[in-house]
């Protein structure tokens, strides 16, 4: 199995039962390391160039979070722009996320047909989170699944094992 990093970024995970069970998950797992954002960074000082060392030494991402009003929580979009680093789209530099597997987790508390164009907001959960799938693509990653669940807070626990294992088998494809 592949040696994975997951970037996790939730401000109340207490309220989340649906992203406790992957967090479960990944622990219970020697392939995956879980970096918990806001467990590591509670004072939003991210160590930039640790970040990025570390980054060398995983072959896929995983980058979860929930939707918070209308984006990402904003602890990972401060990582994205302190540890994605621009020299990384020179010739002679060493990009850690070129030709990796990243797989997005996102989880909403919204209904499916509320996240499209005729829906209450209007907007896809893609096109929200855009700015994350561009700067993925920028940097050559290889965006290989967004799995999104909607709903997340309403899920049965039987419904939550289900989107795990759903998840799960999307990894091992």
């Amino acid at each position: 199995m592949k040696k994975t990093l997951v970037v996790f970024a939730h401000p109340y995970l207490e309220h989340s039962h649906s992203n406790v069970e992957l967090v479960n998950f990944y622990v219970r797992h020697q392939h995956f390391t879980l970096r918990d954002l806001y467990e590591e960074y509670p004072d939003f000082h991210i160590a930039a160039f640790r970040e990025r060392k570390r980054l060398k030494n995983y072959d896929r991402f995983i980058i979860q979070f929930p939707i918070i009003w209308f984006g990402m929580p904003p602890l990972l979009r401060l990582w994205i722009d302190e540890v994605f680093d621009r020299s990384w789209l020179k010739d002679d530099v060493e990009n850690p996320l070129e030709g990796k597997e990243v797989y997005i987790v996102v989880t909403t508390g919204g209904k499916e047909r509320s996240f499209s164009k005729t829906g209450t907001y209007q907007y896809t959960i893609d096109e929200l989170i855009s700015g994350l799938i561009v700067s993925l693509n920028i940097f050559k990653a290889k965006i290989m699944d967004i799995t999104i669940v909607y709903e997340a807070n309403k899920l049965s626990k039987k419904e939550i094992i289900l989107q795990k294992q759903k998840f799960i088998s999307i990894l091992n494809q």
